[in-house]
């Protein structure tokens, strides 16, 4: 099995994917935008080949690149991007070079964020009225329909980047004028705001049958932790899935999978839960970010990496899940913007929960801060687990308000 890798030196866990083909016996040949002597040691160990492009982004030279690859052999099996910014192209390119996998029209639903939600509103799945908005007169076209609040997003935005809340007149001409509405077309959704707690739901399909699942909590909503900087946000992986409240979810999260026509591959879909019950927010079809497959993997005995690649390659997964295990990831934001300063409550975090933390990250004093929103992994951050859910769940909130990051 020959399987093309798109991108496997960056981020630096995508060398972990290139791992779980070469586990599963696959060769593997990457295709980056980098030298092939910037890959780290272990990366350029593993691979079987690479092809270096100008950007892993541009279709016409990521077409030649597989095609070179192609004419030297052995047969490309797969053509895969685990990047949500890499997925278009790479659709495209397998359509170019008849590679199979996911089609374009699959990644395109699970791109754009308009098409996404039209489609399966259209087949009956409970999302967010919304509308593609281009100018600011279709943007105040759509808050007279429905009314504040609202959400303005890209169309094939990924998470809360570039996300606004706009709850009145004042915030909707702050969001006009910087997303650039208000002076050129640009390519937005537009939404009904939707209360209620934020949560996602990850998968390894195989076939289009799920073969592994997770479900996730966020503390606070998405919206609300990028935008505050006193709040230390957290995830949380509950390992209580096979419990009786989560099957709506389950069989929710299935049938968003079908409907798209999402055959091998993993997903992460994300969801809401209020007043209204269970609503659809966005699904990528790639793995989630901030690195949790790494927790899942902590939390439950197994080897994503492998599995997936065996779910590629050879149509199933093997492993189970052990649900060992609850885990928990936790932002820690600095208290101001620019220099790191320093920390303080490292020494009573590790003396009272040192023996379930298995990542603790605190980057260098000295060093510049990152942007309040920048992500969960973009300050210092825990990374913790427990066997009761409960209780990792309050270890992580005694370490948000234990552990200061001081800068300034």
């Amino acid at each position: 099995m020959h399987v093309i890798l798109v991108a496997p030196h960056f981020p630096s866990n995508q060398r972990r994917f290139v791992r779980g083909l070469k586990n599963v016996g696959a060769r593997v040949t990457g295709i980056g935008d980098a030298p092939a002597g910037v890959l780290d040691a272990e990366t350029r160990s593993m691979l079987d080949g690479y092809e270096q492009v100008s950007n892993v982004c541009d279709v016409a030279a990521m077409t030649e690149a597989v095609q070179r690859i192609q004419r030297r052999g052995p047969w490309v099996h797969h053509l895969e991007a685990t990047v949500e910014a890499h997925m278009y192209c790479a659709a495209e390119v397998r359509e170019r070079t008849g590679i199979p996998g996911l089609s374009y029209r699959t990644v395109d639903l699970c791109r754009d964020k308009f098409i996404m939600k039209q489609e399966l509103r259209r087949q009956g799945v409970p999302c967010a009225r919304n509308a593609a908005v281009s100018t600011a007169a279709e943007a105040r076209s759509f808050v007279a329909e429905v009314g504040f609040p609202v959400i303005l997003k890209p169309r094939d935005g990924a998470g809360a980047s570039a996300t606004y809340r706009i709850d009145d007149e004042a915030q909707l001409l702050a969001a006009l004028r910087e997303t650039g509405l208000d002076q050129q077309k640009r390519h937005f959704t537009m939404e009904e705001f939707i209360s209620g707690h934020e949560g996602f739901y990850d998968t390894i399909t195989c076939n289009g049958e799920v073969m592994f699942e997770a479900v996730s909590h966020y503390y606070p909503n998405v919206l609300e932790a990028m935008r505050t900087r006193w709040i230390n946000p957290q995830i949380m992986v509950t390992n209580r899935i096979d419990a009786s409240g989560y099957n709506e979810l389950k069989h929710f999260g299935r049938e968003v999978v079908r409907k798209l026509e999402i055959g091998t591959s993993a997903t992460h879909m994300e969801w809401f839960y209020g007043q209204k019950g269970l609503a659809f927010s966005e699904i990528g079809a790639r793995p989630p970010g901030c690195r949790l497959w790494d927790m899942y993997n902590k939390c439950n005995d197994i080897d994503l990496y492998t599995e997936w690649a065996r779910a590629l390659c050879w149509g199933s997964v093997e492993a189970k899940p052990s649900r060992r295990f609850s885990g928990g990831i936790i932002s820690i934001r600095p208290s101001d913007d620019g220099v790191i300063k320093g920390y303080s409550g490292v020494n009573e975090v590790m003396a009272r929960y040192g023996q379930w933390i298995h990542e603790l990250h605190l980057p260098a004093v000295g060093g510049r801060t990152n942007p309040v929103g920048a992500g969960y992994l973009a300050h210092a951050y825990v990374c913790a687990h427990h066997p009761d859910y409960d209780v990792c769940r309050s270890m992580m909130d005694d370490i948000g308000q234990t552990l200061k990051m001081w800068a300034g």
